[in-house]
Parts: C-alpha cells; structure tokens; sequence
C-alpha cells in the first residue's frame, strides 16, 4: 500500500474543486462510472476523515495513514468496493473496519441503514444479519461468524491478502457459508483483526 507523507505547511485546497478533481482524475479514468456512487464521493467530505495536519493531501491518489495507526485508504479503492456491492437503497449494510467512517458516510448517501463497527473487539459478530457487509481493509483468514451476519442471498465485499499481494474480493452467502471471488488487485492495509492465525509444524 502507497502511504500519502504529511505535508507540512501546505495551503489546504478547497475542499469542492479537490472532491470534484478526485472524482474526474482518479474514479472515472479508473471505470468506476456509476453516477450515484460518484455523487456519493462528491457529498462526503474525505478531509474530515483525516487529521488536521493531513487535511491538505486528503484527496491525493494515496493512502493517509490516521492517528491511531489506521489507514483510509484511497478513493479508488472504495470506489471499486462500492461498484462490486453495487448498493441499492433497501440495504442493510454492515460497514467492518479501521477507520471504517469514511467508507460507511458513502454507504449512507446510497442505503437507508448503515451500521459500522469496529474490526476489533468482535461487536460485529452480534450485529444481525444484513444484505451488504463491507469491510474496510484486507483479511488473511474468513472468520466462520462473518457468514452469521450476511443474510440469505446477501453479499460481503472486502479486501483479502494473498501472498502479500492484496485483492478485492466479492462474497456470496451460500447455505450457511461465504463464498469468495476474488475480482482485481486493489490497495488494502491489512486488518490486523482479521490477520491468519499461526500454523505449527513440527
């Protein structure tokens, strides 16, 4: 994952022109041409995801690395994450994550109901079920429980790791499982939440 650097003492943009800059330069060029997601990225303020300090570079074509060691990552990749759910309005959407607020104020420009949670501390696994699970970063290893909170015929989108490489990948709940497909290499940090648990030889 490419990580934007502070920039101290830059001049902060405003804030419409970079929305609109984003979306014409790093969305559109790259397919994600949906117009109701697009008006999404352009009605959320990203500068209020990100500290003070990191405001000016909030729109740049990186990831910012936030405070508490989380990571939003780039625009593109929830505009890749958003095409694959492809959202309607009757979703119950379950946003996974760290950060996880900037990718859930999209969900609710498209959804009526949006809940987030932290990747950590494990509320997630008794939030109900709901027809779109978004999680916010990339996984080494599927937790059984995340099927419990996709219901029949809903999907989860994510990013997943892979031989260090990361990758979105789109899920169906199949019986009582989640089948995954995974569709292009995108730029995730990983979730440390989510990260594979060690495997003993002898």
């Amino acid at each position: 994952m490419t990580v934007v650097e502070e920039r101290a003492g830059m001049a902060e943009a405003d804030a419409g022109s970079a929305r609109r800059a984003m979306v014409d330069s790093q969305l559109r060029v790259s397919g994600i041409n949906d117009l109701p997601i697009l008006a999404a990225f352009l009605a959320v303020p990203r500068e209020d995801f990100v500290p003070e300090a990191r405001r000016a570079v909030a729109y740049a074509d990186r990831a910012v690395v936030l405070d508490d060691g989380a990571v939003l990552a780039p625009a593109l990749t929830y505009g890749q994450m958003l095409t694959a759910a492809q959202p309607v309005a009757e979703d119950s959407v379950l946003v996974i994550g760290a950060p996880g607020g900037y990718l859930a104020a999209l969900a609710e420009q498209l959804c009526d109901t949006v809940t987030l949670c932290a990747a950590t501390g494990g509320e997630w696994a008794a939030s109900g079920a709901h027809s779109l699970v978004l999680i916010d970063g990339a996984i080494e290893e599927l937790p059984a429980a995340l099927a419990g909170v996709v219901a029949a015929d809903g999907r989860l989108v994510t990013g997943i790791v892979e031989r260090g490489v990361t990758r979105l990948a789109l899920g169906r709940k199949v019986g009582d499982a989640l089948a995954l497909t995974v569709l292009a290499e995108a730029d995730f940090a990983p979730l440390a939440a989510f990260a594979a648990q060690p495997k003993w030889s002898f």
